[in-house]
């Protein structure tokens, strides 16, 4: 069994202001620590095999430059590459925009690693998105990123999972539900949403994370 709040209580989430390559940026921010060393954290980002076992199968060529695609999820072109404290890569899906991810690495002074994954589009967009259609979609991809970076201590702790059908399960749709309920903090600090505007926002975010289970938090 997974300690679910502890495993939620263990990110710092925010919305941030991470500049894209066409100009302001508009980030979906989380911070947390890993008890493993920071040459294991990189290798665990970065080694195709390892990444396979807790965010999805791989392909491409995983150098400064090159592309990669996941499975049944984003790809896009690694922009920076700084062993053992920078990734950046575009991250597309589909024929959706051009977004950046950038994941930085540091030590904790614990032996641990704090890692930070920041996940910027264009601040225009999605001004013009949050606007229009609430935070929902914002919500909705910060749940992703907690499943992404569960996933990850779950693995470097040597915990036996598939990243494929984990948030399919009881425990995933539970963690997941606890995840939009988290960001709403975040979404109330940078865009003032009303409380009944943030519920249905992360109503609309639990269903389609957890169709089956509670979004009462």
């Amino acid at each position: 069994m997974i300690d679910i709040v502890n495993q939620i209580n263990a990110t710092h989430r925010e919305i941030g202001t991470l500049p894209v390559a066409t100009g302001e940026g508009r980030s979906l921010l989380l911070r947390r620590s890993y008890d493993a060393a920071i040459e294991d954290v990189w290798n665990a980002c970065t080694d195709p095999d390892r990444i396979g076992r807790w965010l999805a199968p791989i392909e491409g060529d995983l150098r400064l430059g090159g592309k990669y695609q996941l499975k049944d999820n984003a790809g896009g072109e690694i922009l920076r590459c700084e062993e053992p404290h920078l990734i950046k890569v575009t991250w597309v899906l589909g024929e959706g925009m051009a977004t950046e991810v950038e994941v930085r690495l540091a030590p904790d002074g614990d032996g641990g690693t704090v890692v930070e994954l920041e996940h910027a589009s264009p601040a225009e967009i999605v001004d013009n998105l949050v606007g229009t259609y609430g935070p929902g979609h914002t919500i909705g991809i910060g749940c992703g990123w907690d499943l992404s970076l569960l996933g990850l201590d779950l693995f470097l702790r040597g915990v036996e999972f598939d990243p494929a059908t984990w948030g399919n399960t009881a425990e995933g749709r539970e963690f997941s539900t606890r995840s939009c309920h988290a960001w709403g903090p975040a979404v109330q600090a940078a865009w003032g949403t009303g409380d009944d505007d943030l519920a249905a926002a992360i109503s609309f975010a639990v269903q389609h994370f957890a169709p089956s289970g509670d979004d009462n938090g």
